[in-house]
């Protein structure tokens, strides 16, 4: 029986590129067998359900803002806290048909967007400073946010800028001030140095986390203020959620191409329907599989991308806190981009040291 294989002479393409191969000290093909695609993993499959958040608990301030704590942040010197859109005045994104208890009530946007009015917008930060401070004249330092991995040193001479500095992360050592970060799906991520009293702020959308905005911020804190990875706290606020998250194909190719766990972050999610859970036989079509125009979406899930970076960095799991809420399947809540189809209000994360002659919090404000 006469052998398949033939010497590499009797391809005279191959031995030249084998040639190359050797001068680069490599070997082509060494196992001899004929190459083959590589097999995708399957992704994990799961009901929106399934990977919904639970509802967070709000905490209402005197003045009517309700806000998310961060469970047991309760370091004395710290500010910190994510607004939801509930008791604003902003009626530019109210629904007409809006029910329940907050229906009646303007929103708390604190975005300056093109439906609403700046001084609208204005007053609605002294309302969230006032929940968050104790002081409605609590300087806010907001950012020109676009996606990028740049975290800056902020300093109050920044709330006085008549332009917002452009950037997605900001760090600072000087109370008095509240560091922002605007979100309307993105992944607002907060973080504090308790032994130094240095506090962050991060907005990660897809394209943040996946030029790592979190684990530059966390390298800067190391690199200006020797900040050590056993002394930070971090709390990932509401953001659209695993369970809403629906992204391209491309989304998946960006995070592989960065992340060996990446896959790990990525679910097929099949929309539940009762109707078809109850009669699936009307529902069947004669199409071959894989052609039915209905089949599963692709979703991300970024608020456990952005727990895995600060693990990466060196936080243990006991020191991340996440704080809950999808701001697509929870409207009443919060504000989403995706859910709006682009017009909505913005919210924020803030994040502070409390100076040293001010004695008001949060907690006295609220009830």
């Amino acid at each position: 029986m006469r052998s398949s294989s033939r010497p590499s002479s009797a391809f005279p393409a191959a031995e030249s590129l084998d040639a190359l191969f050797r001068k680069a000290g490599l070997v082509r093909n060494p196992h001899r067998s004929h190459p083959r695609a590589a097999r995708p993993r399957r992704l994990d499959r799961a009901a929106s359900e399934e990977l919904a958040p639970h509802r967070p608990v709000l905490r209402r301030a005197a003045n009517g803002v309700e806000w998310l704590p961060i469970p047991r942040w309760d370091l004395p010197w710290l500010w910190s806290g994510f607004s939801t859109r509930i008791g604003g005045l902003t009626r530019a994104y109210c629904a007409e048909d809006a029910q329940g208890p907050h229906a009646a009530a303007g929103d708390l946007n604190l975005g300056f967007t093109a439906e609403d009015d700046r001084a609208t917008v204005l007053n609605n930060r002294r309302l969230l400073a006032q929940a968050i401070t104790g002081d409605a004249a609590t300087v806010i330092v907001a950012l020109r946010q676009f996606h990028s991995n740049l975290v800056i040193d902020a300093t109050r001479a920044d709330a006085a800028r008549l332009e917002p500095r452009r950037a997605d992360g900001q760090i600072t050592a000087e109370p008095g001030l509240l560091l922002a970060v605007q979100t309307a799906d993105c992944i607002p991520v907060l973080v504090a140095d308790r032994r130094q009293r240095i506090v962050a702020a991060f907005h990660a959308g897809w394209r943040g986390t996946v030029k790592r905005i979190v684990a530059t911020g966390i390298g800067r804190l190391r690199l200006l203020f020797g900040s050590r990875p056993q002394d930070l706290i971090a709390a990932i606020g509401p953001g659209a959620s695993a369970c809403c998250y629906a992204v391209g194909e491309e989304v998946l190719s960006e995070f592989e191409s960065q992340f060996g766990y990446a896959r790990e972050l990525f679910h097929e999610v099949f929309a539940s329907d009762p109707v078809k859970a109850k009669y699936p036989m009307l529902f069947m079509t004669q199409r071959a599989p894989g052609h039915s125009s209905i089949g599963p979406s692709l979703h991300v899930d970024l608020i456990e991308a952005n727990r895995r970076q600060l693990l990466d960095c060196g936080l243990s799991p006991r020191s991340i806190q996440i704080v809950g809420g999808c701001s697509q399947c929870q409207a009443d809540l919060f504000f989403s981009h995706r859910a709006s189809q682009g017009r909505t209000g913005r919210m924020m994360a803030v994040i502070g040291i409390r100076e040293a002659n001010n004695t008001r919090g949060g907690k006295a404000q609220s009830k």
